[in-house]
């Protein structure tokens, strides 16, 4: 990180917020030592092999001893969790907070926010971000390097995409897993041993996963690929395409982003 500075994570013993500390230490963004975790139990629990991670049940310290603090909390108790950190670069990961919001809570300026998941802790988040006007070079390094540890990473210019992120991204394994039940369902109602369907399955979103992410092909390229080649799995694609199921999967996503907007 440029010019590394000691962070905090409010809500750091949480799901978001453990993967998101997990990330830093163990891609070495930072030392244990200068990294503080706020949480209810102030206990080292799911930190055990970082002993000289710093935990406390006081948000206040926590704000006194950081440069940077994550806010990483459920959106409906960020109104109790105290913080006033004029100057101090904040970076939220809280469902429909916006940067108005996120300013007046912690009286900064300086406020980033952002969208990130638990796949994180594995380096496989996907985490957009939006900056206010006061975030400057230095901190975008800073910003870039915290969420690169996560996985892949983009500033976006409108604010408002990042409740269509925290909807398409943010769920992870949710909608994909949700496709892949359909699948095992199927093959199970075909008389195919659940055991065997479930491995299957996984292994085919697995590999499908990795080659979307390596491979320069798009997404859309590869349907068409398919069903240029004309075998099963275009007669597939073909009848799904056909089918209400696009258009299933844009109400379901749209449901998302206007339960990520009044999430509170």
């Amino acid at each position: 990180m440029t010019n590394a500075l000691t962070i905090g994570i409010i809500g750091g013993s949480g799901m978001l917020g453990r993967a998101i500390a997990h990330a830093l230490l163990n891609r070495m963004v930072l030392p244990a030592s200068d990294l503080w975790i706020s949480s209810r139990s102030g206990q080292h629990t799911g930190f055990e092999q970082f002993p000289d991670v710093n935990m406390t049940t006081d948000n206040a310290q926590l704000c006194d001893a950081c440069e940077i603090v994550i806010l990483a909390v459920p959106p409906a108790l960020a109104p109790r969790i105290g913080v006033h950190v004029p100057g101090k670069l904040v970076i939220s990961v809280m469902a429909g907070m916006t940067i108005g919001e996120l300013q007046a809570l912690t009286g900064s300026h300086r406020v980033v926010r952002a969208m990130s998941s638990p796949a994180a802790e594995l380096g496989l988040a996907y985490s957009p971000w939006h900056a206010s006007p006061a975030i400057d070079a230095d901190d975008r390094d800073r910003v870039t390097s915290i969420f690169s540890a996560c996985g892949a990473t983009d500033e976006i210019g409108d604010e408002n995409h990042l409740d269509h992120f925290t909807a398409m991204t943010g769920p992870v394994p949710g909608f994909v897993a949700f496709y892949a039940q359909c699948m095992i369902d199927y093959a199970v109602k075909a008389g195919i041993p659940p055991e065997i369907a479930d491995r299957a399955i996984r292994q085919l979103f697995f590999s499908a996963g990795t080659m979307l992410a390596h491979g320069e092909a798009s997404p859309a390229d590869h349907v068409q690929q398919m069903i240029d080649y004309a075998g099963t799995t275009a007669a597939g694609l073909i009848a799904m395409k056909n089918s209400p199921i696009p258009d299933a999967i844009a109400e379901g996503l749209g449901a998302a982003v206007e339960k990520a907007r009044n999430i509170r």
